[in-house]
């Protein structure tokens, strides 16, 4: 099935999730630490109380932590920036799956960017959210696996699902931490 097609029948844990994984993957990027995003975690497996309080204070977080650059490429941080602000207040509603339709676009987005062998523009990316995948390099393809799995986990295990979803957010941010230090050495040369 489609990123497009599971993030239209995700329920609202699913949503919250998928785009809770899409920003952790990519937190390197704001120069949040492997934790920062922890409180969001475990509002998912509760009915969502304090949601609101616990978004701010992440925000707030990663607001003292913002690095100033990812690897030379600003438009990165930008879309990690952007897919933050998207945080909606409540975890209910039609606010999650605007969120996670942001952060599903902004994840592929930066994994293309910071792809050297990636020369698509969005039109391939909404290509790939459809399914039709020729053509789309190894870190974005990678990148779109990684967003099928957490909603299938989702789908298939509700509040169960969420400690391996956050298992391939972890995997997912190790090598996008990785792929921003290789450019930034390569920067440095």
């Amino acid at each position: 099935m489609s990123l497009v097609k599971l993030i239209a029948q995700a329920d609202e844990r699913g949503l919250a999730a998928s785009a809770l994984a899409c920003l952790d993957r990519c937190v390197p990027l704001l120069g949040g630490d492997d934790e920062v995003l922890r409180p969001l975690w475990a509002g998912l497996v509760d009915d969502g109380e304090g949601w609101g309080e616990r978004a701010a204070k992440v925000r707030g977080e990663l607001e003292a932590a913002a690095s100033s650059s990812a690897g030379g490429n600003e438009e990165a941080v930008v879309l990690a920036r952007r897919m933050l602000d998207a945080v909606p207040e409540e975890r209910s509603g039609d606010g999650l799956r605007e969120w996670a339709d942001v952060c599903s676009l902004a994840a592929l987005r930066i994994h293309q960017l910071l792809d050297p062998l990636d020369s698509g523009g969005d039109d391939s990316l909404a290509a790939c959210r459809e399914g039709r995948t020729e053509g789309v390099s190894h870190l974005v393809a990678a990148e779109l696996r990684r967003q099928v799995v957490v909603l299938e986990l989702l789908a298939q295990h509700g509040a169960a699902g969420v400690r391996q979803a956050l298992g391939v957010s972890t995997e997912g941010r190790r090598v996008l931490r990785a792929v921003v230090s290789r450019r930034a050495r390569g920067a440095r040369r």
